[in-house]
């Protein structure tokens, strides 16, 4: 069944979006749906710094998330020293590109704000996902690294990064300019979209 949102024309199995000119990167006009539609997950950066201008918007834009009763239950760690970075990425299996990024923010919840850590998995899911486009708009790269809820992985951050007991780390967004541009990808799937109740599809 065709259906319309936002100017995107839907067809069973078939879309077509416009993902808009590149070069608004270096303009830095990128609007919402030009951001979700194009970003990608950055692994490999270059050795430029990110600038601290870049890094407050991306930290009020983390901010901006939606919470659970509004209770904004997180707290972000900038981290820029090589050698946590490296550390980090000695441990974790998913976290390799940590020794080339320039830095990372780690997204941490507060129990003292929020103390059911499943909510505060999914505000600070929500701060963490804001983080990603708001790189991206600014012609950063950067990739979600899950910490939350493998204990191992809690516990070595919390050692590494000091925190207190009620602040628990949940992810880590690792952040620098890319050495090399993804293409957009398109993962529309009309299969996956049902109304009003489940539909199998052939």
């Amino acid at each position: 069944m065709p259906f319309k949102r936002a100017g995107i024309f839907c067809a069973s199995r078939q879309i077509e979006v416009n993902y808009y000119a590149v070069n608004k990167h270096e303009r830095g006009a990128m609007e919402a749906l030009e951001a979700i539609f194009t970003r990608r997950s950055v692994r490999k950066f270059s050795e430029r710094e990110v600038e601290s201008e870049k890094t407050e918007n991306l930290l009020r834009a983390a901010m901006q998330a939606p919470s659970a009763h509004n209770k904004q239950p997180w707290h972000f760690i900038i981290i820029n020293d090589r050698r946590l970075l490296n550390q980090i990425a000695d441990f974790h299996p998913y976290a390799k590109m940590l020794y080339e990024a320039p830095q990372a923010i780690a997204v941490c919840g507060d129990l003292g704000l929020e103390n059911n850590d499943r909510y505060l998995a999914l505000n600070c899911a929500a701060a963490t996902q804001n983080i990603l486009l708001a790189a991206h708009s600014q012609g950063l790269g950067a990739v979600w690294i899950a910490v939350y809820p493998r204990e191992e992985r809690i516990k070595k951050i919390k050692l590494l990064l000091d925190l207190p007991l009620h602040i628990i780390p949940i992810s880590l967004v690792a952040i620098g300019y890319p050495a090399h541009k993804k293409a957009a990808e398109d993962r529309f799937d009309a299969k996956k979209i049902h109304v009003n109740r489940w539909r199998a599809r052939d």
